[in-house]
């Protein structure tokens, strides 16, 4: 999630700058609905939840209310703040800081390596935003709890306490470092940098296969070195998860933001061809839920990550020197976000349990949260919407 404003590149006839010019463009109109809908979405949701003590997260009964500790706690309150930047209507933000203040306390939690997700997407954008104080130790006081998952002998941040592995890191945990790049330059305190950069290393050398792909499950002996490589929530150990992919795409977009290290910007280059040019996906280019599913065409869609990729590739197009690499990024993203935007994927207004996207893979393998909204895809449709028209120079209250 990025905390500062994309800068606008050369990208040419992307710009579009004039009033007149968004009234007709269609690929604006289609983005300006995805909002309109989204706070009308969001503003029911709040309401349906008040009375209740936790977060929205899927419409699978199980799942429909968690509590703060969950890993997806810090969307629904993310989502908030994001609607809020995009149209300024303050409704959204006082339910924004109320769903925040619910996630007190969570920052103090060492039971999960989730607390980017959970702080940084609620709490971080509180501060972003308000500039909150308070949010600000909030991020300090996580980062320091996700501090304690490091351990330097295997030199990476330790995802899960269950199941059989020694020391499972998944690759997930690439999007929680930006909380510790955040807390750094903050506090000016480098070893939350160092913890980020010796993760992110690591993650590189053992994660990705030749193609670029990515295991999901990489598990260490407490030496470093490799246990296994393989999968939880994939098809298969050698198959390419398509939220997975999403999140190296954007969690080495995001480190080569922070350090300029060149390796980083290289391998997200890398991850997104993978991505862009996968035999497997569809014409839409919403991914299935991996890109080896057995039944395609007949899988399941993934909007969750879908969103992810369209953000992500928004940051990368405006990181690359190139102009004809940073078009094709932007152009590749400009279509998922559009086609997220259509009724395809889209909710009608008030149904859908009040979430925006339909049609998400949770756990496949575990049978949960199947061709679903969850407030994970919601949210990084929100944030590729921002950094969309940040890149075309439209403020988004103004259409």
């Amino acid at each position: 999630m990025r905390k500062t404003l994309l800068p606008i590149l050369g990208l040419g006839g992307l710009l579009l700058l004039g009033s007149c010019f968004r009234d007709l463009d269609p690929k604006v109109a289609a983005v300006k609905r995805g909002i309109d809908r989204s706070c009308v979405q969001l503003a029911q949701a709040a309401i349906e939840f008040d009375s209740l003590p936790g977060f929205p997260r899927s419409l699978m009964p199980k799942f429909k209310c968690v509590d703060a500790k969950d890993w997806t706690s810090g969307f629904f309150p993310g989502s908030l703040w994001l609607a809020y930047e995009l149209t300024g209507d303050e409704n959204l933000h006082a339910q924004a800081c109320k769903y925040t203040d619910r996630m007190e306390g969570i920052q103090y939690y060492k039971g999960t390596h989730d607390l980017g997700f959970m702080v940084f997407c609620s709490f971080g954008n509180r501060q972003r935003i308000d500039g909150d104080a308070h949010a600000a130790e909030a991020i300090v006081e996580a980062s320091k709890s996700l501090s304690s998952r490091f351990d330097p002998q295997v030199g990476l941040i330790r995802s899960w306490d269950f199941g059989e592995w020694n020391y499972p890191v998944i690759i997930d945990n690439m999007m929680n470092l930006e909380m510790l790049f955040w807390a750094s330059k903050h506090t000016g305190d480098a070893s939350y940098r160092d913890i980020a950069v010796r993760h992110a290393d690591a993650t590189l050398r053992n994660h990705f296969r030749d193609d670029a792909s990515s295991y999901h499950v990489v598990s260490y002996c407490d030496d470093g070195s490799v246990e296994s490589r393989g999968t939880f929530q994939g098809y298969a150990d050698e198959s390419a998860w398509a939220r997975g992919q999403a999140w190296g795409l954007y969690g080495y977009t995001m480190c080569y933001r922070e350090t300029g290290d060149e390796k980083y910007l290289a391998h997200a280059r890398r991850i997104a061809d993978f991505i862009m040019n996968h035999p497997n996906t569809p014409a839409d280019r919403i991914p299935y839920w991996d890109y080896n599913a057995p039944d395609i065409p007949d899988a399941p869609r993934d909007a969750s990550a879908a969103a992810v990729i369209a953000s992500g590739l928004f940051e990368l197009s405006t990181l690359v020197g190139d102009q004809a690499e940073a078009k094709r990024y932007f152009d590749y993203a400009e279509t998922l976000l559009v086609n997220l935007s259509s009724d395809d994927y889209l909710a009608a207004e008030g149904t859908n349990g009040g979430f925006i996207l339909m049609h998400s893979v949770g756990h496949w393998p575990a049978h949960s949260e199947i061709d679903t909204p969850l407030n994970y895809a919601d949210y990084y449709y929100l944030e590729a919407i921002g950094r969309y028209l940040r890149l075309r120079g439209i403020d988004p209250r103004r259409i």
